[in-house]
């Protein structure tokens, strides 16, 4: 089978399906509209398609002139961009996928089905499998008959009043590759709990809260915790806020127990990973994070916020703990449970790796595509 992704970016959640699908013998083509500086490449080296001519014009216009201020402006190519349609259509026509995965409903994603309806298209977004009733509106109408039809989400979102999953909406999980089973991991180097954050240098990553948690827990109990936080500062919004995290480092002396690690390859997180007791997201609306199966995946429990749009991979009293959204004193109450005690530390981190093993690994994803794909057969019967 021939699989075809087109996205805005290789996303690191990407490798462990990538690798899958080759293992299987299938051909995998990424097509991609840009390259971001962290990016993994060792299973895939992705087309990087960009955009037309003529969006470069009015993104730069948009991002460097009208909107150079605004953190936002930067993200807009992503919805509004749209692919050189010709060099699209050659790579459809001659590669000739069995089924094209593209991500969200945007210009590019319309160009692309468009352009690849002979092959069996699928939609990737982040909303959650349960969701609100669609708008019926004429512009949401002709979207979606500009789209494919059946959509495949990694978040489950939640069973309320006013919800409802749609006919041709699936949940197939993210996935990871197993990376270190419990009796291989060695925990508490040195006799400390080492705590990890990743994520961006943005403000919602909520940083500070995390380092603020960590140090009254601290103060009150006299234990040494070491804490690391990887994060990327790639444009002139994150290289300016972690600036102040630096400056917030420095103005309360958390220099004796925060590290900060910027624009780590993925090789060196592994290690980070290998030497990590406790990982913690304590950012806020994460739409879906895949660091806390990458966590997982080496035998380390998680701490993430009921806002997380992944939090319902944790369970909660088991691999980790969830917090309230945004909410430092839970976040710390949670944090307490695990760091003070160890055993709880490891048998979580033991039952956190066995749910990698049966839930988030390629046959979970493969499985989830192939009932899409059986559908869609039977559909047209």
């Amino acid at each position: 089978m021939k699989i075809m992704y087109i996205a805005p970016r290789f996303h690191t959640n990407q490798s462990a399906v990538v690798k899958g699908w080759i293992e299987r013998g299938d051909e995998v083509l990424f097509i991609s509209y840009y390259t971001a500086i962290i990016e993994d490449y060792s299973c895939i080296t992705p087309v990087v398609l960009g955009f037309s001519p003529i969006y470069k014009l009015i993104d730069k216009v948009y991002v460097d002139v009208i909107h150079r201020k605004e953190l936002s402006a930067i993200t807009f190519k992503i919805k509004h961009g749209f692919p050189p349609v010709f060099k699209l259509k050659k790579i459809i026509k001659k590669w000739k996928p069995d089924v094209i995965i593209m991500r969200d409903k945007t210009l590019y994603s319309i160009a692309s089905y468009l352009l690849g309806r002979k092959s069996k298209c699928i939609l990737y977004n982040q909303n959650p499998l349960w969701e609100n009733e669609p708008k019926k509106d004429l512009g949401h109408k002709i979207v979606n008959k500009l789209t494919p039809k059946y959509r495949m989400t990694p978040v489950l979102g939640k069973k309320e009043t006013g919800k409802m999953i749609n006919h041709y909406s699936y949940y197939i999980p993210l996935i990871v590759e197993p990376q270190c089973p419990p009796d291989k991991k060695r925990y508490f180097k040195d006799n400390k709990v080492h705590i990890l954050c990743i994520g961006k240098f943005e403000p919602r990553k909520n940083h500070m809260m995390l380092m603020e948690a960590i140090d009254k827990i601290r103060r009150e109990t006299g234990e040494q915790f070491e804490l690391i936080i990887i994060g990327e500062a790639t444009n002139r919004y994150q290289k300016q806020f972690l600036e102040e995290v630096k400056q917030f480092i420095k103005k309360y002396h958390y220099e004796n127990f925060v590290t900060i690690q910027i624009n780590v390859p993925r090789n060196i997180t592994n290690k980070y990973y290998n030497e990590t007791d406790v990982f913690v997201i304590p950012s806020t609306k994460e739409m879906a994070s895949v660091s806390q199966l990458e966590a997982m995946s080496f035998s380390i429990p998680v701490v993430c916020s009921d806002t997380n749009g992944t939090s319902c991979y944790v369970k909660n009293g088991e691999t980790g703990y969830i917090f309230k959204d945004c909410d430092k004193e839970d976040l710390k109450e949670k944090l307490e449970m695990l760091l003070a005690d160890r055993k709880r530390i490891v048998q979580m981190g033991k039952v956190a790796y066995e749910s990698v093993l049966n839930s988030y690994t390629f046959k979970n994803y493969y499985k989830g595509i192939q009932k899409i794909l059986d559908d869609m057969d039977n559909e047209k019967r």
